[in-house]
């Protein structure tokens, strides 16, 4: 059974041209539906409460900025063996809700390393991180947040290279939280990963 659209009212994507055969309707996709999907060049495929979701490969601009995300992250995985730090095409796999999602980084601590297999996360990440584009504002935004807040990832990053911020949500009784909305200038801190912390005009220099 297809899970129910996690924003009221939301406007769901016509679907992409797909090969011949036999296709779901928005709504109605699942991870083995998706699996049959062939892969097509400069494109990603998200299924996400059933409605499938395609969007063009990233700009370099973007791209610029996960890397900077990701080389902060990496430090502090150093120094926590074990631990992990995965990019897409990753894949991010909870029935009903993610079939799959491909956040741009997500964190794994060492004791939760288990629910990885290849390039398959089976369960929510302790950490995600989602670098928005025109493209995929809306998804980020209302959509993923949404889906991330009901999946129990424990903190949720949005990383705006149009405005240069870095929001941080957290997750306190069921509900994401506003913990900080940063800018240059100031120093970004995770709640769940003690230490996390860099100064945030180092992801957004020329």
């Amino acid at each position: 059974m297809a899970a129910e659209s996690p924003i009221a009212g939301e406007m769901w994507p016509a679907l992409p041209p797909l090969p011949e055969g036999e296709w779901p309707a928005q709504g109605k996709w699942t991870y083995e539906e998706y699996q049959r999907l062939p892969e097509v060049p400069a494109r990603r495929f998200e299924v996400v409460c059933g409605v499938l979701w395609t969007t063009r490969a990233p700009t370099v601009s973007h791209e610029t900025v996960v890397h900077r995300v990701a080389w902060e992250l990496e430090q502090y995985q150093d120094r926590h063996p074990g631990d992990l730090v995965l990019s897409a095409p990753t894949e991010v796999l909870i029935p009903g809700l993610a079939e799959p999602v491909k956040p741009d980084l997500c964190y794994i601590r060492a004791e939760r390393a288990g629910i990885v297999s290849g390039q398959l996360v089976q369960g929510p990440p302790d950490l995600v991180v989602e670098v928005l584009a025109r493209r995929t504002g809306r998804l980020d935004r209302r959509i993923k947040r949404v889906v991330y807040e009901r999946a129990g990832v424990p903190e949720y990053w949005m990383v705006d290279p149009r405005q240069h911020t870095l929001t941080v949500l957290t997750l306190e009784e069921g509900s994401y939280i506003l913990a900080g909305e940063h800018a240059p200038g100031d120093t970004v801190a995770s709640r769940i990963l003690p230490g996390l912390a860099f100064p945030v005009e180092r992801i957004f220099r020329r």
